[in-house]
């Protein structure tokens, strides 16, 4: 069955024949030009891929790993059997001095002495604020012994 004559049809034909005959191959040096853009492309593209890796790898075991090797346990407990090579000090309390006399107190350290603070110039007698708050007894005048 023969086809109806289309307008559209014939117009399409007549652009495909003027288009034929236009028609010419691309130079050489064209297409290698294209090429090695593709070419300098795809490196790039590879280059990034294997730096987002490595980051992401170095990123990774940074979360993973332990952040400070110094607080793990050792892996062998030690003996208790072995004594220290080394003596230890005895600690001892530190000696207070009595007020007037700069004699040492026994039984009293000098974390235990009240604090007096000095007088400012054009103020008056020291407030509660002085004197330290410990509540200690003031230091008997009996002689030791």
């Amino acid at each position: 069955m023969p086809e109806p004559h289309d307008p559209l049809r014939s117009l399409f034909q007549e652009a495909a024949s003027t288009g034929q005959s236009r028609a010419r191959t691309a130079p050489v040096s064209l297409i290698a030009r294209r090429a090695e853009r593709l070419r300098r492309r795809r490196i790039a593209a590879l280059a990034v891929g294997a730096c987002l890796v490595f980051a992401g790898t170095g990123a990774a075991a940074a979360v993973l790993l332990p952040g400070d090797a110094g607080t793990s346990v050792p892996a062998v407990t030690p003996s208790p059997s072995k004594p220290s090579l080394t003596p230890t000090p005895v600690p001892t309390a530190p000696r207070s001095t009595t007020p007037g006399t700069g004699a040492p107190v026994p039984g009293r350290s000098s974390l235990e002495t009240p604090t007096i603070s000095p007088l400012r110039t054009g103020q008056g007698a020291p407030g509660p604020s002085a004197t330290s708050t410990h509540s200690t007894p003031p230091p008997s005048t009996e002689p030791p012994g």
